[in-house]
């Protein structure tokens, strides 16, 4: 086999034992970093993202695990009896946030790759049910290139700082495409790159964990979308998010910071992305 199909499979695995860390709890950080995360509380970070206290309260106390890059369930306008397909779900909390959003009549789905981060989401729905009243989440394992959901058979496609880690980004919005219903949309807040990153930033495990490492250009998601079959795009950059984080004192970001040319900031180079379009 090709060196780039055992180079793609091998950040998938970094990928996966990182989440694997912060699952059980051996790692934390924002966007999955990896290391002790100096940004404040996740209540405070997810509060920053866009996320209101009606949100956050019928969120189960474990399922923010402060991995977030932006709300896409805000930008999703999610209504009323729709399926809604979360990617990379982590804990559940946009899972858990969107519930009361569609009600009992809808649904929202959980994709996780790592068996982990499924048994933490898992054990959070007895408490999400006390909370709301409702049962209409559940969470599935599987990669999100190779989505476990029926064909045309989902309302609204949701993710959350995720799809940049894939090394097979094409394929994941191939994926994407096939589970929408015709006219079916799209909502994703991602990572995206203004300008190349420096080498040895790029090659860094644990900037890939941390969501910056495996982020593509903007125009280059547009196209990939597109190629998909998505119509509508629309990418709305956000650096303000990563301004904010020139300012923790996370570890990971810390070394970024110290292998960029001097005088430049992460958010020169990396911008919070949101994301959103129509099956045609």
């Amino acid at each position: 086999m090709s060196s780039q199909w055992h180079d793609k499979e091998r950040i998938h695995e970094q990928v996966r034992e990182g989440y694997t860390k912060i699952a059980i709890g051996k790692s934390s950080g924002c966007c999955g970093t990896g290391g002790g995360c100096g940004c404040g509380s996740t209540e405070v970070q997810a509060v920053n993202l866009g996320y209101t206290e009606k949100d956050l309260k019928s969120l189960p106390d474990e399922a923010n695990l402060g991995l977030g890059c932006g709300n896409p369930t805000a930008l999703a306008s999610l209504k009323e009896g729709e399926v809604v397909l979360d990617l990379g779900s982590g804990g559940g909390m946009d899972v858990f946030v969107a519930g009361p959003k569609v009600g009992a009549k809808g649904k929202m789905v959980g994709v996780d790759m790592t068996a982990e981060m499924i048994s933490h989401a898992r054990k959070n729905i007895a408490t999400y049910r006390e909370k709301t009243g409702l049962d209409n989440v559940e969470f599935r394992l599987g990669e999100i290139e190779h989505l476990p959901v029926a064909d045309n058979s989902v309302d609204v496609v949701i993710s959350n700082c995720v799809l940049n880690l894939s090394p097979k980004k094409e394929q994941v919005w191939k994926e994407i495409t096939r589970v929408l219903k015709p006219g079916g949309r799209v909502a994703v807040s991602d990572m995206a790159l203004l300008k190349p990153l420096p080498r040895e930033v790029k090659e860094m495990v644990e900037a890939l964990v941390g969501c910056v490492a495996g982020a593509v250009p903007v125009e280059d998601t547009r196209r990939m979308m597109h190629a998909a079959g998505l119509k509508d795009v629309e990418l709305t950059p956000k650096k303000e998010y990563i301004q904010n984080m020139d300012s923790w004192e996370d570890p990971l970001y810390q070394k970024i910071i110290t292998h960029l040319p001097k005088g430049k900031a992460a958010s020169d180079y990396v911008t919070s992305l949101n994301i959103s379009a129509r099956k045609r």
